[in-house]
């Protein structure tokens, strides 16, 4: 599958998710059972990222980190976490 396809397989997926998800009304709850849930989803999908990027499957790889990345993005928001992406200038002196 060409990177182009698996972009559209994936915008796809989300659209119609999008627009067929409905909120959940009332009071929720998210304790530490659940975020610790969402964080070794994160990591999963981390360790797929390395994984399929070994075995230059660039394009499962990609897929794998930007999974990792919105879940971590998604704690943060709900204040679940605290942390900074590194920035261009951190990610450039670490090499």
């Amino acid at each position: 599958m060409s990177l182009e396809e698996l972009a559209s397989k994936y915008i796809t997926s989300a659209e119609k998710v999008v627009k067929e998800m409905r909120k959940i009304k009332g009071p929720m709850t998210l304790n530490e059972e659940y975020v610790n849930k969402v964080l070794d989803h994160a990591k999963a999908y981390l360790d797929d990222a390395k994984y399929y990027k070994d075995k230059k499957r660039f394009e499962i790889s990609l897929t794998s980190i930007a999974y990792c990345e919105g879940l971590l993005d998604a704690l943060k928001l709900l204040g679940a976490v605290k942390f900074e992406w590194p920035t261009r200038i951190e990610k450039e002196s670490e090499r």
